[in-house]
């Protein structure tokens, strides 16, 4: 059994720029480019097998037509989305709704996510959270354009880790480039937008107030987390989040200068995306060169395996939902 290698799905953004390309080496359009969608399942903007028996399908596809390479799950639509984010400005406050306001309000999945920050220059840092200590007095604040007062900023750097559940008005702002684990779903309230104008249209982007009120937790509350640390061979291993905390993913950093023989244990698959340095996969007698923004996921039928190099690992699993 072989990996499924991915290549990108590519969102241009209002915010973004061009470090998919100058850090990653990825072929993006030309222009502002937000978002790598690097391991998707969803709708028109999954990723694409890249090598392979699979090659040319959409991991939409493949999971749907191949399900015993994910477990044979219940679920029709895959339930994890990756990707890098290029934050060249400001991105919109926003806010995501739980499963279930979105399943009655949109017909769609929530959207529970989670950021690792791999670059940020001095001074960045995300909105993540808020002041409010009512409905009431969210409302108002925002109804009076008090975001300053409103909105909390916590500072970043490099490895910070943020989990971000459906309920929480968050934001990265300029200078940052984070890899976000999340549902996979697009379900997105935008709340402020700096007032900016879209140069195709020449308007001012849609506001979601109202359902940004409805689905947002207050007053907010950060999660309790509990990163876990342990080392496997010539592997250190951060479990970042996992279940019960986080019922939708589990997430592990890994940083690899030497061997990891490993498996795939009661996961039914895992993703991987290499975010630092270079090495090989190997499971049996085949190996598989990786490189910096190489992306795959170890299917069902691959239970063991072991990565060689030294590099670090983003490696994701779905939950228990």
């Amino acid at each position: 059994m072989e990996p499924i290698f991915l290549t990108p799905y590519f969102r241009p953004k209002i915010w973004g720029g061009r470090k998919l390309n100058t850090i990653f080496n990825y072929d993006i359009p030309d222009g502002k480019v937000g978002e790598a969608w690097i391991i998707s399942g969803y709708k028109d903007d999954a990723s694409t097998v890249n090598d392979g028996q699979y090659k040319g399908m959409s991991l939409r596809d493949l999971y749907q037509q191949h399900s015993e390479l994910f477990g044979n799950p219940k679920s029709k639509e895959f339930p994890l989305l990756v990707k890098f984010l290029d934050a060249n400005d400001n991105l919109s406050v926003q806010v995501h709704p739980d499963d279930d306001y979105a399943a009655k309000v949109e017909h769609d999945s929530g959207k529970t996510e989670s950021w690792y920050v791999l670059q940020a220059d001095p001074g960045a840092y995300l909105i993540y959270g808020h002041h409010a200590k009512s409905k009431e007095e969210l409302k108002r604040m925002i109804d009076q354009g008090k975001w300053d007062e409103l909105l909390r900023k916590v500072p970043i750097k490099a490895g910070d880790f943020f989990y971000v559940p459906a309920g929480t008005i968050h934001a990265l702002t300029k200078g940052s480039l984070v890899i976000e684990t999340q549902q996979s779903s697009d379900v997105t309230y935008r709340l402020y937008d700096y007032d900016r104008v879209d140069a195709k249209t020449g308007q001012k982007r849609e506001l979601h107030t109202q359902k940004s009120i409805d689905v947002t937790i207050v007053p907010h509350q950060d999660p309790k987390i509990d990163i876990k640390y342990s080392k496997d061979q010539d592997a250190e291993i951060k479990t970042l989040v996992e279940p019960p905390v986080s019922p939708h993913f589990y997430l592990w950093q890994v940083d690899l200068a030497g061997s990891w023989e490993t498996e795939l244990g009661a996961h039914p698959y895992l993703l991987v995306s290499v975010i630092k340095g270079e090495g090989s996969l190997k499971s049996g007698k085949n190996e598989w060169p990786l490189k910096l923004g190489t992306n795959l996921i170890i299917p069902n039928q691959m239970k063991n395996f072991a990565f060689t190099g030294k590099m670090r690992l983003v490696i994701s699993a779905p939950g228990n939902n």
